[in-house]
């Protein structure tokens, strides 16, 4: 069912265990979550959508997403406090390896001009931000039907403690980083 986690058990633990020199596999890193979210500007003139965009959200991710309000009042942006403003979905277990199969595989390459995925967008602490301008980019969402393009933030939450172990787990699985040799998956 979740074929990235059996990828993850067989093959990258004992990959990253040789590579880090971890005495332990619970010492190995994982991603622990994935949090998908969406900023939508336009909900502040119109509610419907808010709604296409839960729907799509739903769609892409396997579950609800959370509608996020405004927490303060903003005049330049005609926001007011506790206005839908956004929505967000976490994913974690087999909807999270499920997701990461299916955005590797399918939608990071549909993207239009697409070059790699920057390698420098780690925060730190061995977790990585990456944004797509378009939710049709999917094949859950039929692009004929999609009333307005809405972009989306995806941040994968690991337990590495390095940027670079996060890295070469996240090139393990397969996510193609720019400029980077290493970015096929073990098969």
């Amino acid at each position: 069912m979740a074929r990235l986690r059996d990828l993850y058990k067989a093959k990258i633990v004992p990959q990253l265990t040789k590579e880090f020199g971890y005495t332990t596999i619970m010492a190995v890193p994982k991603v622990e979550k994935i949090v998908i979210s969406m900023g939508i500007g336009k909900a502040t003139q119109d509610k419907k959508y808010i709604e296409l965009a839960r729907k799509d959200l739903a769609q892409i991710s396997g579950q609800l997403p959370a509608v996020c309000k405004a927490k303060k009042s903003v005049s330049n942006f005609k926001v007011r406090q506790g206005q839908e403003t956004g929505l967000k979905v976490t994913l974690r277990g087999a909807r999270m390896y499920e997701f990461l199969d299916r955005l590797i595989n399918l939608a990071v390459p549909r993207v239009r001009d697409f070059r790699g995925l920057d390698p420098n967008s780690f925060d730190g602490r061995g977790n990585y931000s990456m944004g797509l301008g378009e939710q049709s980019v999917f094949p859950e969402i039929n692009a004929a039907k999609v009333e307005f393009q809405q972009g989306m933030n995806i941040t994968f939450g690991t337990t590495a403690r390095t940027d670079e172990e996060a890295r070469r787990l996240l090139s393990l699985f397969g996510m193609p980083f720019r400029g980077q040799a290493t970015s096929k998956p073990i098969e």
